[in-house]
């Protein structure tokens, strides 16, 4: 599935910001190599890096890769009401809410990891079926004018943006 063209999505929001940090044309080639790398890089985390937090109120790594999957779930859900047309303005979420609301800390690895690698399979999957026609089909996401495959490619650049943070304030991968 090709980059969205800039009239799918807002520019100057975080929308383009994720959308243009997958350094690839192809997002399904992008989602699945980069749950090779996730998973690679949690199962080697010993459990004070699992568990680390570079200063007050920042989220630890395993945090982190339950905010991932959260917001991949978030943004297929978006995607998939939009390409199957619906045409209701789909509500926006405060990750500061949900992680609130979520055990990510009290979860081992072995179970946010499955959840991870179940929630990008069923995203895979589901792209896949998206014909051209489907991927551009337009909706209302948090106040914005959104394709479907701008959703796509936000779920990947997501991930980027948090594999950058890992790497630079954890010194992980």
């Amino acid at each position: 599935m090709k980059k969205p063209a800039s009239h799918e999505y807002p520019i100057g929001s975080y929308f383009s910001y994720y959308i243009e940090q997958p350094d690839t044309q192809n997002v399904i080639e992008s989602l699945t190599e980069q749950l090779g790398v996730v998973e690679n890089l949690y199962k080697n985390l010993s459990e004070d890096q699992q568990n680390f937090r570079y200063d007050v109120g920042k989220w630890s790594p395993k945090e982190i890769l339950g905010h991932i999957t959260d917001t991949e779930r978030i943004f297929g859900f978006r995607a998939l009401c939009i390409a199957r047309g619906e045409q209701q303005s789909l509500p926006s979420f405060d990750e500061n809410e949900y992680m609130d609301g979520a055990n990510f800390a009290d979860q081992s690895l072995e179970q946010l990891l499955e959840q991870f690698s179940l929630t990008r399979k069923g995203t895979i999957a589901l792209l896949k079926t998206f014909s051209e026609e489907v991927a551009s089909r337009m909706g209302v996401a948090n106040g914005n004018a959104v394709s479907a495959r701008a959703l796509a490619w936000m779920i990947a650049g997501h991930e980027v943006h948090h594999l950058k943070i890992l790497k630079e304030r954890y010194s992980i991968g």
